[in-house]
């Protein structure tokens, strides 16, 4: 039995000795080796089971002692910022990460053990794709299986997490494409349906990586990629980060309640005139404990969506330093559903003018797009609370979670203004359509008449929009001072986590008096 189980390492061994001959390669592209990512994203010194290190073992056309197992990759079940998690990672070092006929068995298995154990799945991912010189129609086939499986698990509930280290191509640019989370790497990532040899074989078109599906066009213009990294070591910092904000098992310790931002900062936040600039993110680190973690910061970056806790409560924040052009909608949306599928309430601090309008706003879909996110608002299954803080005008009221779209909590601070649009939009608006209707009877208009119809319609919509005539109408739940309102979120999250762990006993009956 011993000897037994030396010849088992030894095969373990093996793989690991043939990765680690790319070493001199990784350290010149300044990368880490597969093993290495492993090691540094798992929690030091916490149980790990490796799982699958003899895949591909005699299967291949090698025979010993050239069989070397493991099918390509580095799979097994460990401790990522305390929560136990499914971790695969591309054998890079082995053939570029070219998938292995046995890697695409284990790679299912994989993500079969996952969906039943409800384990979030990482995926550490460097790959050469499918090896077209041993190409079988049956193995791209099957592959299919591999994105259907990531499908289910998003479904499930579960989060899947994809670090792209390296290259992602053609069936494999579907890993981050299907993935929750994707975090990229600077000068490294690649991720396209196409590579410049294919690209330029199909198309004729020439162009490079980075143009095609480097990280930061991923980051910043697609959306593909929801965090850049400088370097191997700074993506997994930040996905043992995401891991840690997932607060994956019921009454696990996530968060420190000590809260580093000043209430008293708050007060200045919000300017009289609200066409002013405002960095709402100073808001948020003024509410959450400790740190928060945004989301996609590069992409639509006028709509901030970020990760943080209040009072040990994991929370989503929604926001605006703008208004909400296609690349906000579509992140908001993308952020809605993740924290749907992880359970925890979305806090929307209104301040924004609506969805962009404009030529290239309508062309690229505008409508379609701000829909989208406003279904989500509809739809999300989480408890939803707004706060409005600035201007909450047209649309914009609709899809940050305004009094129609019933959040669980609503409150306004003193500075905020409720309005189908500002005062002066509408009243040029009005002045417009008025000259024109004019113009086509061939009347002059007065500009003494025309003056003082556009102070009416400013007074009407400014008094209308006034955080408290729209608090008498009860279109709020109360006006706070901005100071309070980190207790006053504290105190509805905790009443709403309450709700949630009541069990009521509901009769068909309400309880008459006898």
């Amino acid at each position: 039995m011993l000897a037994r189980i030396a010849q088992l390492r030894a095969l373990e061994e093996r793989a690991a000795a043939k990765s680690a001959e790319a070493k001199p390669v990784f350290d010149k592209r300044g990368q880490l080796l597969p093993r290495e990512r492993v090691a540094l994203l798992l929690d030091p010194g916490a149980p790990y089971l490796p799982l699958g290190t003899l895949a591909g073992y005699l299967q291949d056309t090698k025979e010993e002692p050239q069989s070397v197992p493991g099918g390509g990759s580095i799979a097994g079940i460990g401790f990522v910022s305390g929560t136990r998690c499914m971790i695969v990672a591309d054998d890079s070092g082995i053939d570029a990460g070219a998938v292995q006929p046995m890697g695409l068995d284990k790679m299912l298995r994989m993500q079969e053990i996952a969906l039943q154990n409800k384990l979030p799945f990482i995926h550490l991912v460097e790959s050469a794709g499918a090896n077209l010189m041993r190409y079988t129609v049956q193995t791209f086939v099957r592959g299919g299986g591999l994105f259907r499986n990531l499908a289910r698990l998003s479904a499930a509930g579960i989060p899947v997490i994809s670090v792209q280290h390296g290259s992602g191509t053609a069936g494999g640019a579907y890993m981050p494409g299907l993935s929750d989370i994707v975090i990229m790497v600077r000068g490294r990532s690649r991720a396209f349906l196409a590579g410049p040899p294919l690209l330029k074989a199909a198309t004729g078109e020439v162009a490079t990586e980075e143009e095609l599906g480097g990280a930061e066009m991923h980051t910043a213009v697609s959306g593909l990629g929801e965090y850049l990294a400088e370097d191997d070591r700074h993506a997994l910092g930040i996905a043992r980060d995401v891991v840690c904000r997932l607060s994956w098992m019921p009454g696990q310790a996530r968060h420190d309640n000590k809260k580093l931002g000043s209430d008293s900062n708050l007060l200045g936040v919000m300017p009289l005139n609200l066409r002013e600039p405002v960095d709402m993110r100073d808001v948020i680190a003024c509410l959450v404990d400790q740190t928060h973690l945004e989301f996609k910061p590069l992409y639509g970056a006028q709509t901030v969506c970020s990760q943080g806790a209040i009072a040990g409560h994991s929370v989503g924040f929604i926001t605006n330093n703008g208004p909400i052009d296609v690349a906000g909608a579509n992140k908001a949306t993308h952020f809605i559903q993740y924290m749907c599928q992880l359970g925890q309430p979305i806090i929307y601090l209104q301040n924004t003018t609506g969805y962009m309008v404009g030529k290239e706003s309508e062309q690229g879909g505008m409508i379609k797009h701000g829909s989208k996110m406003i279904q989500a608002v509809t739809n999300a299954t989480v408890p939803q609370l707004t706060i409005q803080c600035g201007a909450s005008f047209g649309a914009g009221n609709y899809g940050m979670c305004g009094r129609g779209y019933a959040p669980r909590f609503l409150f306004s601070w003193p500075s905020a203004k409720t309005a189908v649009m500002g005062g002066e939009q509408a009243a040029r608006t009005m002045q417009i359509v008025t000259e024109a209707g004019l113009a086509r009877k061939g009347i002059t208009p007065d500009p003494e008449q025309s003056k003082k119809q556009f102070d009416k319609i400013v007074s009407m919509f400014e008094a209308q929009a006034d955080a408290f005539y729209t608090s008498g109408l009860l279109l709020d739940d109360g006006v706070i001072d901005p100071r309070d309102t980190r207790a006053v979120l504290a105190f509805c999250l905790d009443t709403i986590r309450e709700a949630e762990l009541k069990q009521t006993n509901a009769m068909q009956f309400g309880v008459a008096r006898m």
